[in-house]
Order: C-alpha cells, then sequence, then structure tokens
C-alpha cells in the first residue's frame, strides 16, 4: 500500500477524500465497541497526514467535542474530568505523528505510526489518571499500579489504531486510484471509451 503522493497533490478530489474518510472515522467512535478499541487515534493520525496545516489538528478536537456529549448522554460517562485535557492532547499528539511519519504511506509506516500513537497515548493518559484520578497514591508504586490496571486497555487501544488506520489509508488509497482522472485512464486503457 505504497502511496508516493504527498499530502497536497491530487488537488480538490483528494481532499473531499480525506475529509470524507476523517468525518467517517469520528462518526464511528459512536458505534458500540470494546473500551478503547475506537478509530480516534487513527483518525487522528489520517488528519495529520492528509489535511493540510491546522486543519488536521482541529479533527480531534471537534471529533471529540461533538461526541463526548453524546456518548455522555447514551451511556452517563462524565462529560469532562480531569483528565480529559491529557486525552484531548494525546490526541492532537497523534495528528502531530500522521504530519511527520505519513508523508510517505506504506504499511510500515502506517504501522509504525500507530504503534507509536498508541504508546504515547497510552502513556500520557494513564499518567494523567495518576496524577489526577484520584484512584492510585501518588507513589512510585501507584504509578506501577495505574500502568499495570491499564495493560488490557493498551491492547485494545492498539488493535483499534491499528485497523482503523489500516482501514482509512486503504480507502484512502483505494479512493484516489478511482479518482476521475485515473478512472478515465483506465477506461481509455482497456478500450471502454474512446481516446
Amino acid at each position: 500500500m505504497r502511496n508516493d503522493n504527498k499530502r497536497i497533490s491530487g488537488g480538490k478530489f483528494s481532499s473531499r477524500v480525506a475529509a470524507g474518510l476523517t468525518i467517517a472515522g469520528a462518526l464511528a467512535r459512536l458505534i458500540p465497541h470494546p473500551a478503547n478499541f475506537t478509530p480516534v487515534g487513527s483518525t487522528s493520525l489520517f488528519a495529520g497526514a492528509r489535511l493540510r496545516g491546522w486543519r488536521g489538528y482541529l479533527v480531534p478536537l471537534v471529533l471529540m467535542a461533538v461526541t463526548d456529549p453524546i456518548l455522555a448522554a447514551l451511556y452517563g460517562y462524565p462529560l469532562f474530568g480531569p483528565v480529559t485535557p491529557v486525552i484531548y492532547g494525546s490526541f492532537v499528539i497523534n495528528v502531530w505523528i500522521g504530519k511527520r511519519l505519513l508523508r510517505t504511506t506504506t504499511a510500515r509506516r502506517i504501522a509504525l505510526a500507530s504503534g507509536l500513537a498508541s504508546s504515547q497515548f497510552f502513556l500520557l493518559t494513564n499518567a494523567g489518571v495518576w496524577m489526577w484520578g484520584g484512584l492510585y497514591p501518588h507513589s512510585l508504586a501507584g504509578l506501577a499500579t495505574c500502568f499495570a490496571a491499564a495493560l488490557p486497555f493498551f491492547g485494545r487501544t492498539l488493535a483499534g489504531d491499528l485497523a482503523y488506520a489500516g482501514l482509512l489509508f486503504g480507502l484512502d488509497a483505494w479512493l484516489r486510484r478511482l479518482s476521475p482522472a485515473s478512472s478515465r485512464a483506465l477506461a481509455e486503457s482497456t478500450g471502454t471509451i474512446a481516446a
């Protein structure tokens, strides 16, 4: 799955594909799923890789700000807590990772970026839970207990980031091949339409 096209190539069609896939990834957060198996991390990576400038950084912030109240109303989650800024910030870091690591996309680079994104999310959010969550004593033993309790969630975060990143980047590559110009070239090469 190699795509040597930079984020800026492809014109309006590529921009629309990227925006559409980003919105689809965001909406997938509302679908029932196992804890931490969500598209937010990979959608943030994708936004960083495919959206120009500051727009990529808005994606996780808007995504979370829109879906958090819906999920809070549906499931009775607290809307915002002391760790919420750390969670939002971690997804913004994913955008930065996407901008840096995924300028050229390959399956290996997507897997590397997903692993890095999942790892920093695990480290930052659980450090936030330890510091501000009130569940664990503020000691090294409390920090170790917090991270140990969160390990099952790390596996789901990593699996979700890998699965959704593969889906988003795979669909992006497929849809770019079906762009109007490439569809016409394919049709001409197969003799479907006159050159």
